[in-house]
Order: C-alpha cells, then sequence, then structure tokens
C-alpha cells in the first residue's frame, strides 16, 4: 500500500544515499557507493528517478576521457534499471576556489570558472535529460560585511543568472531554473536566505519566466518559518519548480534528517498542500541517513523517505473525507454572501457602499472559532484513531 511507484515521482540525489557519514567533528563511517551502484540501488528501493551535482559524478579534475567513460558508465545504469535524471546542479562550493563565493566573489577570475564550470555542468544534465536546474548558492555570502558590499554582490549574481538563461536559450536546453535559498552554513550569512527574498530577487531578472524556486524543508526550518507557507507563497507566484523534502529541528544546522522523522505534523501540512493542489513535479529527497547508519540502515532511510510521503498522502486524503472535520471547516469559512457587494476587485460603487455600512464590531468580535476542536481531530487522525 505504501510502496512507490513511478507516478510518485520520488527522486533522490547521488549526494544523499551516497553520503558516507562524514561531519565536522568525524571522519566518513561508510564506504563510498559509485554512481552506477546508487542508481541501482534506489531501483530497488523504488524510486523514480535520481539526481546529481556534477562532480558527484564527475571528479572536479577528471580528464575528457575519463568524464566520458564516467559518463557512459552512469547511462547504462539509467538504462538497465530506467530510472531517470530530472534535474541537474552545479557544485559551487565544495573546491576551495569558491571559498567566497562562486557568482558573488569579489575575485572576477573565480566568477568567470564559476559560469565556465555551470555551462559545462548544463552541458552534461541535459545530455542525461535533465529539465530543472537547480541553483544552491552554498558560499554565496559573508562572514563579515567588512569585506563584501550586499550591492555588489547582488549585482554580479544578477549578471551571472542572466547570462545562463542566455546560454540555456542559445543551446535549447529548455531547463527551468530553480533557486534554492538557505539563511546560513557554510557561510555566516547566505545572500538571499529564504524564499521570498529569492522570489523578490527573481523580479529583478531579465528571463523571470525562465527562473523559480526549490524550496528544502530544513533551510526554512532552520530560520524557523513555516515551510508551507513559504511552498504556497511560491505556488501561488507559479515558481515551485522543483523542491527538496527532508525534515530538520527549529533553530539547528542543516541537518537534513529522514522525511518526517522530526516534525511529523508540519511534514501533514506540506504533503496534504502539495497533493490538494496537485503539484506535479518530484518529491526530491535531499537528505541523508544518520552518521551511525550501515548500508542496511542507509535503505531503511531511503525507504522511509519515501514511505512517509505515502503514508501522510493517505492521512490528507483521510483528513478531506472525514466528515466531521469537514463540517467543522464549512463551519469556519461561512459565508452569508452579503459581504459580497464591498470584497474583490475594487470599484467606487463598491468604495461608497462600503463607506457607508455599518457593523457589529462588538459581535463581530465575540465569534470564537473551533480551531482547538479541529488540530485536535488532526493529532487523532495522526496518531490512528480516527
Amino acid at each position: 500500500m505504501y510502496d512507490p511507484k513511478p507516478e510518485h515521482k520520488f527522486t533522490f540525489g547521488l549526494w544523499t544515499v551516497g553520503n558516507i557519514g562524514r561531519d565536522p567533528f568525524g571522519e566518513p563511517v561508510r564506504a563510498p557507493l559509485s554512481p552506477p551502484g546508487i542508481v541501482h540501488l534506489l531501483a530497488e528501493l523504488g524510486a523514480w528517478g535520481v539526481n546529481f551535482h556534477d562532480n558527484d559524478l564527475v571528479p572536479i579534475d577528471a580528464t575528457p576521457a575519463e568524464r566520458d567513460r564516467i559518463v557512459a558508465d552512469f547511462k547504462k545504469a539509467l538504462d538497465d534499471t530506467g530510472l531517470v535524471v530530472p534535474m541537474a546542479t552545479t557544485n559551487l562550493f565544495t573546491d576551495p576556489v569558491f571559498r567566497d563565493g562562486a557568482f558573488t566573489s569579489n575575485d572576477p577570475k573565480v566568477r568567470a570558472y564559476a559560469l565556465q564550470k555551470t555551462m559545462n555542468a548544463m552541458d552534461l544534465g541535459a545530455e542525461l535529460g535533465a529539465k530543472i536546474y537547480v541553483f544552491w548558492g552554498g558560499r554565496e555570502g559573508t562572514e563579515t560585511d567588512a569585506g563584501k558590499n550586499p550591492l555588489d554582490a547582488g549585482k554580479w549574481f544578477r549578471e551571472a543568472l542572466n547570462f545562463l538563461c542566455e546560454y540555456n536559450i542559445d543551446q535549447g536546453y529548455d531547463y527551468k531554473f530553480a533557486l534554492e535559498p538557505k539563511p546560513n552554513e557554510p557561510r555566516g550569512d547566505i545572500y538571499l536566505p529564504t524564499v521570498g527574498s529569492m522570489l523578490g530577487f527573481i523580479a529583478t531578472l531579465d528571463h523571470p519566466r525562465m527562473v523559480g524556486v526549490n524550496p528544502e524543508v530544513a533551510h526554512e526550518h532552520m530560520a524557523g518559518l513555516n515551510f508551507m507557507h513559504a511552498v504556497a507563497q511560491a505556488w501561488d507566484a507559479g515558481k515551485l519548480f522543483h523542491i527538496d523534502l527532508n525534515d530538520q529541528k527549529f533553530g539547528r544546522y542543516d541537518q537534513d534528517f529522514r522525511f518526517g522523522a522530526e516534525s511529523i505534523k508540519s511534514a501533514f501540512y506540506l504533503v496534504k498542500f502539495l497533493e490538494d493542489v496537485g503539484y506535479a513535479g518530484s518529491r526530491h529527497f535531499d537528505a541523508h541517513a544518520y552518521r551511525s547508519a550501515d548500508l542496511e540502515d542507509v535503505k531503511a532511510f531511503a525507504r522511509g523517505c519515501m514511505r512517509t510521503y505515502l503514508i501522510l498522502k493517505e492521512k490528507a486524503e483521510q483528513f478531506n473525507a472525514d466528515i466531521e472535520i469537514q463540517n467543522l471547516l464549512a463551519d469556519i469559512k461561512a459565508n452569508d454572501g452579503s459581504m459580497d457587494q464591498f470584497l474583490g476587485v475594487y470599484s467606487k460603487e463598491k468604495v461608497t457602499a462600503l463607506k457607508a455600512h455599518s457593523f457589529d464590531r462588538a459581535a463581530m468580535g465575540q465569534r470564537g472559532q473551533p480551531y482547538e476542536q479541529l488540530d485536535q481531530l488532526l493529532i487523532e487522525l495522526l496518531l490512528g484513531i480516527r
């Protein structure tokens, strides 16, 4: 009942199930998996697709011959398993050259190299069938504002995206670009830290229709924000091009827990929203197993991400079908139509009528809402007793 199917569009990055368990305080605890090996592992678990940074697949110092061999082996694994590559991205944060950013580096040589590296990675993604291209600016920020002007940084970032949009058009790749916000880590402060700030920035680009967002649960939770609200804003703007699913304790470092591992209620609201609006894109799990996991537990982690999503999808359907819950919602949203003459599209006639209308403010202020009842019914539904 909760087994993943291709129509669920569950995807993982090479860097997720391939995570070797290194952290700032400890060495790796798991052996590396080859990209073809990861493809076969994901196919075994029922995933639909696999995503990658350029250097997850091809090492940054690979020769052209090595690059071609690696890509050929990866393509064979895709062909053998039927997995697809819906999204690709560029690693602009690991190599020391990006220590002060990529597109926002103070060094113009670094900014030019970042463009070159991204175009090559776009070529690779297109070769493998990707149609979404994500930009996470992991080093695009500062520890001290003494050395970098945020107006300069914004200008350089805008110029880079405009350049790459034109390259996308010129090559006929038909990518949709998705910008991924994060408030901090690894930089002290990262530019454009939230979904809302990214949406504002996109409006300043030369090709705003080509560019949307890739919101991530953990990144908004790091800032103490409501992720579902951010996703709703992106959806309303027509900019929800991709999404990263994981979990996170509020206000902590980027933990990338298994989806639903920490904030099950928030995860429910998110799944319900995505399913209710008919989001048709990938459900991408940008997470990794606990450092304590061995390979079998890594598989349990990946299965758990998909299984939890499907369980919450079923819970959302139950919520929508629950008569008591829906009756409460109908009472909460009751509308006798008497205010239709005042609301909606502006007109001078509505202004005149609204200014003349007498409201019973005291009576309106006496009306409560049964949100406690509604929330308890939700809790009981999630706990499995409804």
